[in-house]
């Protein structure tokens, strides 16, 4: 039996899918059945949902799932300045693409994993831009600049033709969608977890972000509404990887549906 050119193309494409993303290995925990993806590269697991705070807001409701987060974490310490950060209800808000917060909400947002037991962890962390943080393009000591560039294969500003740049591939700016293994990934800039430690006499409000939508990292004030994605060290214990072979399975679904047989006449 001969496969015709749809069918072809359905399989090269989830070939091509699998090579592209062979560092990330999605799964769901046995803990509580979410979804996540370990980067080997990384050695660190993502949540599956990439604005899961708003998924959550949804799930729940925007007043429940915010007074669970303070209550969770009322006082957020940081350092250079080593103020006690009061969070409140204004550090949150909403954007066209979901609930945005300040950078001590989504300290607070991670400290309300750990506290729930997210996925079987208790260990989850904003991203870090290592131990040597980079500005610009590909930041090679970055979790998040590794995700993008190493993991992703994701090209910056302004890409190969002008537009296919973006964590989307599409150069959209504050849209969200689909991305390899993860739901909702926002074209927008996402927090870090480290501090802009460079002159701290002089920025002590700063804290390095990812621009996911050119690919950049740079420094930005905590005071800013940014989406937040949530890490853990290390692979999450007791999680049910999705084989491989499923991913084949189902990207070559999409070539079946053009595989046609002959049909008599007459």
């Amino acid at each position: 039996m001969n496969l015709d050119k749809p069918l072809a193309a359905g399989l090269l494409l989830s070939l091509t899918t699998l090579t592209a993303e062979a560092a990330l290995t999605p799964g769901f925990s046995i803990a509580d059945g979410q979804p996540v993806v370990y980067s080997s590269v990384s050695d660190i697991t993502w949540t599956g949902d990439a604005n899961l705070l708003d998924s959550l807001v949804t799930n729940q409701g925007y007043s429940t799932v915010v007074n669970a987060i303070i209550a969770a974490s009322p006082t957020i310490y940081d350092t250079p300045d080593s103020g006690a950060y009061s969070l409140s209800a204004g550090d949150f808000s909403r954007i066209s693409s979901g609930v945005v917060t300040s950078w001590f909400g989504a300290r607070a947002f991670t400290t309300y994993l750990n506290s729930i037991n997210y996925a079987g962890s208790n260990q989850w962390a904003l991203p870090s831009a290592g131990a040597n943080p980079q500005y610009g393009y590909n930041p090679t000591g970055s979790q998040f600049g590794q995700l993008y560039y190493s993991e992703l294969n994701k090209l910056a500003f302004p890409g190969t033709n002008g537009s296919n740049y973006g964590i989307l591939g599409n150069g959209d700016f504050q849209s969200s969608g689909s991305v390899g293994p993860f739901s909702n990934v926002q074209s927008y800039v996402y927090w870090l977890g480290t501090e802009f430690a460079l002159y701290p006499e002089l920025y002590p409000d700063s804290v390095w972000v990812f621009d996911t939508r050119t690919g950049d990292q740079w420094d930005g004030s905590k005071g800013a509404h940014l989406p937040v994605w949530a890490v853990s060290p290390g692979q999450v214990p007791a999680v049910v990887p999705v084989p491989g072979a499923a991913w084949l399975f189902g990207s070559g679904l999409m070539g079946l549906a053009g595989l046609r047989r002959p049909c008599k006449t007459g």
